[in-house]
C-alpha cells in the first residue's frame, strides 16, 4: 500500500524545543547547588512532567520547599527567549513543501498543549501545511500512550501502514508502534543519549534522506505485509 501521508512530532523534531528547556532547568538546579542530570529528565521527553516532575525532584534534593509559580515563570521566559531564536531543525522546510506538493497528508502528534504547538506553528508560518494538528488538549493519555497518533489518523483519514511518523524520543516511538505505524527516529540534542534502536529506521537529519526515497522504502515494507 502506497505511503500517503507524514505524522510530525512537534517538539524537538520540527524544532528544537526540548533542549533549550533541559539547559534552564539545568540552570535553575544549580541555583538551589543540585544538578540535575539528562538520565533524569530525558523521562520527560515526548511525555508530560507526570513522568518527571522538576520541582518536585528539586524540593527532594533540596530538602525545602519551592515556589513552583516564581520557577515556572523564570523558566517560561528564559526557555522562550531561547527558543524564538532557534531556526528549523535541518531539513523540516524542504521535507514540508515537497510532501505538499506531493499530496501527501500531513499530521502533527503532540503531547504538549494547543497553545504552544499551534503558536509557534503560526509564528513560522507552518500552520497551512498540516491537514490534521492533535495535541495532549484532544486526549486523554499522551505519548506513550498511542492516542495521539490513532486521533491524528483518524482525522486524516489513513489507515497506520499509508502513514510514517517521524520522532525523537523513546516515548514517541512506542507511541507510534503500539498505533500500528513505523516510525523514523531523528535524534536530537538531547535524544541522541537515549535508545532509539526501536524505531524502525534512525537518521541523523532529515537532510540525510530524500523524501522520495524515504516514501519509496516505507512503500515497499508495506506491500511486504499486505
Amino acid at each position: 500500500m502506497a505511503i500517503k501521508g507524514l505524522i510530525f512530532d512537534f517538539d524537538g523534531t520540527i524544532l528544537d524545543t526540548e533542549y533549550p528547556e533541559f539547559l534552564v532547568w539545568q540552570e535553575i538546579f544549580k541555583s538551589y547547588n543540585t544538578d540535575l542530570h539528562l538520565k533524569e529528565w530525558a523521562k520527560t521527553l515526548g511525555t508530560t512532567y507526570k513522568e518527571f516532575d522538576p520541582i518536585h525532584h528539586l524540593e527532594q534534593r533540596t530538602g525545602r520547599s519551592i515556589d513552583a509559580e516564581e520557577i515556572f515563570n523564570h523558566r517560561n521566559d528564559k526557555v522562550l527567549q531561547i527558543i524564538l531564536q532557534q531556526p528549523l531543525l535541518p531539513g523540516v522546510m524542504s521535507y514540508l513543501t515537497e510532501a505538499q506538493n506531493k499530496g501527501l497528508s500531513l499530521g502533527i502528534a503532540s503531547s504538549s498543549g494547543r497553545q504552544w504547538v499551534q503558536g509557534h506553528l503560526e509564528r513560522l508560518g507552518l500552520t497551512s501545511f498540516f491537514d490534521a494538528i492533535v495535541t495532549a488538549n484532544d486526549v486523554r493519555y499522551v505519548k506513550p500512550e498511542p492516542d495521539l497518533f490513532l486521533l491524528v489518523l483518524n482525522k486524516m483519514g489513513l489507515r497506520p501502514n499509508e502513514a510514517i511518523v517521524l520522532e525523537d524520543s523513546p516515548n514517541g516511538i512506542k507511541a507510534a508502534h503500539q498505533a500500528g505505524l513505523r516510525c523514523v527516529a531523528i535524534p536530537n540534542e538531547i535524544s541522541r543519549h537515549l535508545d532509539l534502536s526501536q524505531a524502525d529506521m534512525i537518521i541523523n537529519s532529515l537532510e540525510e534522506i530524500p523524501l522520495e526515497r524515504l516514501i519509496s522504502k516505507f512503500s515497499f515494507q508495506a506491500k511486504d505485509l499486505n
